[in-house]
């Protein structure tokens, strides 16, 4: 292993987290750790030196970190700042991805450039640390992917290599769930270095169902054969809510009834910000699916093109397997479409890519049901908004009187700008500050079709808000006698991580969790 920076810091304690496997559970369990640690009244803030995702959040500065961070934040009941996160990975291609430093984009690199250039990062990512630590008694940390992954060993800072960098101590958690957890735990243990596995000192089991009786022979063999203890063993949690990192959940969630809105979203290969569409999934009025192929368009009510890592790319996978052909059915019939950030985009005329910002330089045909195009500029775009709906005639309740304005919130993150005709029929009217005067003013933003059969917006997150959800599900034809009371996704949420804080604390124990905040490598 490289030589890395050592830093000594006040009384601050920080414990790190790593899996055996990517989604062994490591983002729940810091989110639970965080959210523990937060309810009994400690300061604790979350940590991933780096994070490979295409699901990001805004911080309020205008930064960009991984969403599993922003979730992490929320368990401690924090705003997410770009510390948390100090190097996000956002893959464009098979082998290379736009790299994000301190919540910047910095430039795009190919996976062997990218290895060469992360001793040049692991000065960023400790002071980062150093920043939190300085503001919180207790920093919980995030690995990637697995510490015995040794091809990537030299110059790590995601793992192993950030855990000596600051010297604390590691937890690993394996997900028996997926089978084979003894060796996954046996496994990675082994082909840790004599130093790396002094820091080990707890394996965590997650997602266990059955009779915990028939497992504790083979806990006390684990312990036997690696002489580190097993601290706790975590029951599944079913239906379990907590954003997702980045992998899109295939166990889709059926509510099929005589009043449900079918909602069909295309996984692209560079799919982004899929979290944007949790809230459709849990509603217990819509039947939201996930979908590669545009057989599975049959009887939607609505099809929503999501966000994009590459849109161009993108855009031509949807004419390369029939989806363009699909859409176009679909809206002849009546349906309704709905675009969010790189799907809006798509949604447009034509695309330009003048510098290369995300595929080769060129431009490319956009669907056409909205009369803008975009052109891709270096310079991204990071904030989060708050206004109101504009096209309260297209998105109205018919069955009441509407005299309060629609409030909506958001978040954008895209390298573009969008002009046209179009936007003359805008969605959203969003709050301007002028930094002259501090007086709010609003620009119009997002755009609707003549028809009023396509709506677009760069805002992610819009469909959180239960008032204005409600509008867009009677637009694309869920009745308002159907629709069961509001769904509070915000409650929902909060609750939900409650309920895997609970599990955790009831396995582990808190006095468990102390001690481990407490220990010396």
């Amino acid at each position: 292993m490289t030589e890395t920076k050592k830093t000594s810091f006040r009384n601050a304690t920080t414990l790190m987290v790593q899996g055996t496997t990517s989604d062994a559970g490591k983002s729940v369990l810091v989110a639970a750790l965080c959210r523990i640690l937060a309810r009994r009244g400690e300061s604790v803030a979350p940590f991933k030196p780096q994070n490979m995702a295409l699901n990001s959040a805004v911080t309020k500065d205008g930064g960009e970190i991984g969403r599993a961070q922003a979730v992490q934040a929320e368990a401690c009941y924090l705003e997410p700042v770009v510390e948390m996160n100090p190097v996000l990975l956002k893959p464009n291609s098979d082998i290379g991805a736009q790299v994000i430093v301190l919540g910047k984009a910095v430039g795009n690199l190919d996976a062997s450039k990218y290895h060469d250039h992360k001793p040049k990062l692991l000065d960023a990512v400790i002071d980062a640390h150093d920043r939190l630590k300085n503001q919180y008694t207790h920093i919980i940390v995030e690995g990637a992917g697995s510490p015995a992954e040794i091809n990537l060993r030299e110059r790590d800072i995601a793992n192993m290599g950030f855990a000596e960098a600051v010297d604390c101590p590691v937890i690993i958690v394996a997900d028996i769930d997926r089978g084979g957890v003894f060796a996954h735990l046996v496994g990675t243990y082994d082909l840790l270095s004599r130093e790396e596995k002094l820091r080990v000192k707890g394996f965590v089991i997650n997602r266990f169902r059955g009779d915990i009786s028939l497992l504790e022979p083979g806990l006390k063999w684990l312990e036997a054969r690696t002489q580190v203890p097993v601290l706790g063993v975590i029951p599944y949690l079913m239906d379990l809510h907590i954003e997702a990192e980045d992998a899109i959940n295939i166990h889709q969630v059926s509510h099929s009834s005589d009043t449900t809105l079918n909602v069909v979203i295309p996984v692209y290969p560079r799919i982004s910000n899929h979290t944007d569409f949790d809230v459709l999934r849990l509603h217990p009025n819509v039947n939201c699916l996930f979908v590669r192929s545009p057989d599975e368009v049959k009887n939607a009510d609505l099809i929503i093109l999501p966000g994009s890592k590459s849109v161009r790319s993108d855009l031509n996978w949807l004419s390369e397997t029939g989806w363009t052909t699909a859409i176009q059915k679909h809206l002849r019939y009546g349906g309704k479409l709905l675009g969010i950030c790189g799907g809006y985009q798509m949604l447009g005329q034509s695309i330009h890519d003048p510098l290369g910002i995300e595929s080769d330089i060129g431009s490319s045909r956009g669907l056409g049901y909205l009369d803008i195009e975009t052109q891709l500029t270096s310079e991204k775009t990071l904030t989060n908004r708050t206004g109101s709906l504009l096209a309260q005639d297209l998105l109205t309740d018919t069955n009441q009187q509407q005299t309060a304005p629609v409030m909506v919130k958001g978040y954008e993150i895209h390298a573009g700008q969008s002009q046209g005709a179009g936007l003359l029929r805008p969605l959203f009217a969003l709050e301007l500050e002028n930094n002259a005067s501090l007086e709010k003013q609003c620009e119009h933003e997002g755009a609707v079709s003549e028809d009023g059969q396509v709506i677009g917006t760069y805002l992610h997150g819009v469909l959180d808000q239960s008032e204005l959800l409600n509008r867009i599900l009677s637009w694309a034809g869920l009745t308002t006698e159907s629709q069961s009371p509001s769904f509070d996704y915000d409650a929902y949420r909060d609750s939900e991580m409650n309920r895997l804080a609970d599990a955790v604390e009831a396995s582990l124990g808190i006095n468990t969790i102390l001690q481990l905040l407490s220990r010396k490598v």
